[in-house]
């Protein structure tokens, strides 16, 4: 790994300040807190996650899903590992509080963080965006689908996924960027000073996997409508395929909100200060005043993305059956209540036309 002088002042946010009130120990153990809950939340979501994938894949009724399956379990697996890598160290250097280079004084730690971070931030966009492709396949060309992508070539491809992640996130050895401790100094990631292509290469990948998946996820959903209305305008409309086509459009939509609304602000937070060539206000020493909001926003930020490790499981798989069900009781309760506002106006016109004839 890269070696480079352990930056002690960039863990200024967790020296012991003045004499350590009551007060000082109860903000970390909310700051604990926070990553403590993440990483339980996480682990629990996507081993459940795993474990119905494993009993679906085994399933006899499952060969046309496998593909899907395939992704929906790698995701779950990538996420877990990247929550296990990453958020055992922040807790431990939350509870001792002492700087990080303390802890690690050759920075080798650091990078070892910064790469987990890396590897485990872009590889599930990257599989967001495979399952997207997979899907718009399916509904768009059924038959090129079903001859060509087998459950082999979908392994290929996750392993073609993960080599990608592994090597992008090994540039630094080559001098290609390096990873850096972050404010509060409890976490490392791509240095974005001096206009970095290295994190320009991170962000701008990451944005171009969540513009694939929308594009892909609305490509399906146009897709789905189009046939809803064929079969709607057909002698026999198919109330099986209106209800699981109700359910794709409404997954496929909670999956690009969460995906944009976790992955965006740290990305373009990421490729705006590289275009504005700065050196971080967030590193070195603590940051001033003025300052300390906006690296309060990155760190916001970095959780956001951090976040959809979390919620990956459950917007794919977990929820999907609550969720849907509820959104379609939903959607039928809007649609009884009209039907029954119209025909409450019927019988009123009609009951004024008699009246009229009388």
């Amino acid at each position: 790994w890269q070696q480079r002088p352990p930056n002690a002042s960039a863990a200024g946010g967790l020296a012991p300040r003045g004499n350590g009130t009551g007060r000082a120990e109860r903000g970390s153990a909310v700051s604990v807190a926070i990553p403590l809950t993440m990483m339980l939340t996480g682990i629990v979501g996507n081993a459940l996650a795993m474990l119905l994938v494993f009993r679906s894949y085994r399933a006899k009724g499952s060969r046309r899903k496998r593909s899907f399956l395939l992704c929906i379990g790698s995701l779950a697996l990538t996420d877990m590992l990247g929550q296990l890598l990453t958020s055992p160290i922040v807790i431990s250097v939350y509870l001792s509080g002492r700087p990080w280079a303390t802890m690690d004084p050759s920075g080798r730690l650091c990078d070892f963080f910064g790469f987990s971070m890396t590897v485990f931030g872009l590889c599930p966009l990257l599989i967001a965006s495979a399952m997207a492709v997979e899907r718009a396949l399916a509904i768009r060309a059924p038959h090129w689908y079903a001859s060509h992508l087998s459950p082999r070539a979908t392994e290929r491809g996750l392993l073609a996924i993960w080599a990608a992640g592994v090597a992008l996130a090994l540039l630094p050895l080559a001098g290609l960027g390096r990873y850096s401790l972050q404010w509060p100094g409890t976490w490392c990631f791509i240095s974005t000073a001096g206009g970095s292509a290295f994190a320009a290469a991170f962000a701008s990948l990451g944005l171009l996997s969540l513009v694939v998946t929308g594009a892909c996820n609305l490509a399906t959903i146009q897709a789905l409508v189009s046939r809803c209305r064929a079969k709607a305008g057909g002698a026999q409309p198919g109330s099986r395929w209106g209800r699981i086509a109700t359910e794709t459009l409404l997954q496929l939509l909670g999956i690009m909100c969460v995906l944009s609304a976790c992955w965006s602000p740290l990305l373009i937070t990421m490729l705006r200060m590289v275009a504005e060539h700065g050196a971080g206000p967030c590193r070195g020493e603590s940051p001033r005043w003025e300052v300390r909001r906006e690296c309060d926003l990155s760190l916001t930020a970095v959780r956001l993305a951090s976040l959809n490790q979390i919620l990956d499981p459950w917007v794919y798989l977990l929820l999907r059956k609550i969720l849907l069900r509820r959104c379609r009781q939903a959607a039928s309760a809007v649609s009884k209540c009209s039907n029954a506002e119209c025909r409450e106006r019927s019988l009123t016109a009609s009951e004024g036309t008699r009246r009229t004839a009388a």
